[in-house]
């Protein structure tokens, strides 16, 4: 397992559409999931430790985020035949088991992971309403153990700001976790 931490927030960039399968069947856009006030892209995974650890607390802000009006999509990107953990079953057990109330979506060919450039799980993309890049930044604490219960709520406060100002704060700790684990034959 490769640890890695995301680059520096780029703010503005603009968010790229996407057409993915999710894990009811249905597929999903970034339009369908655009929030009126902003839109959270995260790159996630069943197997990463650093995901584990962080689940509960993941759901407890996507649905406060979601209550705000920030749209929420969970995309899978590793490649499951390298880790069977990340199967696309596996994702209907787990986003079950933890109560996701977002989408959760595969990206097989991981083209969505490259162009927005992802490079570990978990990755978080928070964009403001007109869909420009205001956080990349971490959940909290959180390694491949969760962090203290009184842990700053580094992700939940930033997009917070966002849906009240539209920008992010200038001051953003990165991600870590698990490298994406990069298919061979969709080179």
């Amino acid at each position: 397992m490769v640890s890695l931490e995301t680059p520096i927030c780029d703010f503005g960039w603009k968010a790229l559409d996407f057409s993915l399968p999710g894990i009811d069947g249905k597929t999903y856009t970034l339009g369908a999931i655009r929030g009126a006030r902003g839109t959270l892209v995260m790159f996630i995974c069943n197997h990463c430790p650093y995901v584990k650890a962080i689940q509960d607390r993941l759901v407890r802000d996507a649905k406060a985020l979601q209550e705000m009006g920030i749209g929420i999509i969970a995309i899978m990107s590793n490649d499951p035949a390298e880790y069977a953990e990340d199967s696309f079953d596996n994702m209907k057990t787990v986003a079950e088991a933890q109560g996701f109330t977002f989408p959760y979506v595969f990206d097989e060919t991981q083209g969505i992971a490259k162009a927005y450039g992802a490079v570990c799980t978990p990755d978080f993309f928070g964009f403001n309403a007109d869909m420009e890049l205001q956080y990349r930044g971490r959940l909290d604490a959180s390694r491949k153990e969760a962090a203290p219960t009184d842990a700053r709520r580094d992700l939940f406060e930033a997009m917070k700001q966002v849906a009240e100002t539209g920008h992010g704060p200038t001051d953003q700790v990165a991600s870590m976790g698990c490298s994406i684990k990069w298919r061979t034959d969709y080179e």
